[in-house]
């Protein structure tokens, strides 16, 4: 799980990166945008792999990845929206945040680095 937990991570700082850009008024620059999507996504392949390699020891890790699938259903959509020059909705980026932030403690402590 640790490659998941690297990649989710720098993702995340994107995400930081991102979100700030987007509270300062304005979207941010769409290859940020592909670059966080990139890492998130190779992060939940490598969270898929371990959770199918675990087999049934890995339920937080499970419960990590049906975070994260829902944090990149959000995010499909903000990317979206951003595509289509509308300024991305700030409550939705919250909520994508959270739900992220969310699976990722989540699986910092089913990987034993938490708790």
């Amino acid at each position: 799980m640790v490659p998941a937990l690297v990649l989710f991570a720098v993702a995340a700082l994107g995400g930081l990166i991102l979100a700030s850009a987007r509270l300062r008024g304005s979207n941010p620059p769409l290859a940020l945008a592909l670059l966080h999507g990139a890492l998130a996504a190779a992060g939940l392949v490598a969270l898929i792999v371990a959770v199918v390699h675990a087999g049934a020891s890995a339920s937080l890790a499970r419960i990590a990845l049906a975070l994260f699938v829902v944090a990149a259903l959000g995010g499909f959509v903000l990317f979206a929206t951003h595509l289509r020059k509308k300024n991305i909705p700030v409550p939705l980026m919250l909520i994508h945040a959270v739900v992220a932030v969310g699976g990722f403690v989540v699986l910092l402590i089913g990987s034993g680095v938490l708790g």
